[in-house]
């Protein structure tokens, strides 16, 4: 049974040896033996904190973009312009990184309801253009002041145009009507008229064919009525925001009745240039350029406008104008030249 050692002091002796028996406590007389109560052994014991199981749930927001950034990027967005949001969305983006996902998501969300907003109004007015009667979609504009003549005669006279312009789907008309007249102590100094109407067919984004019925009557210029009929294919050479560049080559027929000489109808090849500047909202330049090459008498043109706007629908128009045949009849002029100023009424 257990048992308890223990030790008590003696006298130093000389070391001896002995042999331990097992249980043989006689053998150590200097040895006292004291009983003890047996020891109850436990089982093992761990102290741990106290938890729940299972771990409790918190809710909690999930992290969002700032009230005040928020706000910024949807008071840009109804202004509908890409170009402000795109620039707020840039600035976000550089001071809220970490909310990128969510500012991106934003900015989509305005570019496709900006995209189905355009979408919408360009259906519709395709439908209403679709619809409209013959009499309608006719823009304008009038055009009444004065001019200066140089050349076979040199003068100051009274000038006055309107230009018409239906645009459709494909098809584009324009009629244009212009009239120069001047009299001087009772003798016509001046008297030059001209009428055109022309169509044209869109078959792509830039090519497009083309006809035109023109009349011309200049007798100054020697001939009492002169009438042009050509077609053929133009091309948009440019065709942005503020500048546009078309040309139009083709065949043309023309019908010349002379003052003095027996009248003539002769094949030429017809080239024109129609140039447009808007240089500010209110100040544009033009440029239209023709010309009708053949063998006999051969035609070149050429005006130059300025325009400057001074209310709504009202311009002010500074022109210069040539006009120069090869063989003109005897008696005139190869080169006329008119420079005009006059106000002009766009409707």
């Amino acid at each position: 049974m257990p048992v308890l050692l223990t030790t008590v002091p003696a006298q130093a002796q000389a070391p001896f040896s002995l042999q331990f028996q097992p249980y043989d406590f006689d053998a150590f007389r200097e040895i006292e033996v004291l009983p003890v109560d047996p020891v109850e052994e436990l089982p093992l014991r761990l102290d741990l904190p106290d938890y729940v199981a299972p771990p409790p749930y918190i809710a909690v927001e999930a992290p969002h973009l700032p009230d005040d950034v928020k706000s910024m990027i949807e008071a840009a967005s109804k202004t509908k312009d890409s170009a402000v949001v795109s620039a707020v969305v840039k600035a976000a983006l550089s001071t809220q990184p970490y909310d990128k996902e969510e500012i991106r998501s934003m900015h989509q969300a305005f570019l496709d309801a900006n995209a189905r907003e355009i979408a919408e109004k360009a259906n519709a007015e395709r439908e209403r253009i679709r619809r409209a009667a013959l009499l309608e979609l006719w823009t304008g504009k009038v055009e009444l002041g004065a001019f200066r003549a140089t050349g076979n005669t040199s003068n100051f006279g009274y000038t006055g145009a309107v230009k018409l312009d239906r645009k459709g789907l494909n098809w584009q008309h324009t009629v244009q009507l212009n009239a120069d007249y001047q009299k001087d102590r009772g003798n016509v100094s001046r008297e030059q008229y001209g009428a055109s109407y022309q169509p044209r067919y869109t078959l792509n984004d830039g090519l497009f064919t083309y006809g035109r019925v023109q009349y011309e009557k200049d007798r100054i210029q020697g001939y009492l009525d002169r009438y042009s009929l050509s077609g053929g294919l133009g091309y948009r050479i440019l065709k942005r925001e503020n500048v546009s560049l078309l040309m139009e080559v083709g065949p043309a027929l023309r019908r010349t009745r002379y003052v003095e000489v027996p009248q003539e109808t002769s094949w030429s090849a017809l080239t024109s240039i129609d140039f447009d500047w808007q240089i500010l909202p209110t100040m544009k330049l033009t440029q239209d350029a023709s010309s009708y090459i053949e063998t006999g008498n051969s035609t070149f043109t050429s005006a130059t406008g300025f325009e400057v706007g001074m209310a709504r629908g009202l311009k002010t128009r500074l022109s210069y104008s040539i006009e120069h045949e090869t063989s003109p009849p005897d008696g005139s002029l190869k080169t006329d030249t008119i420079s005009r100023f006059s106000l002009v009424y766009g409707f």
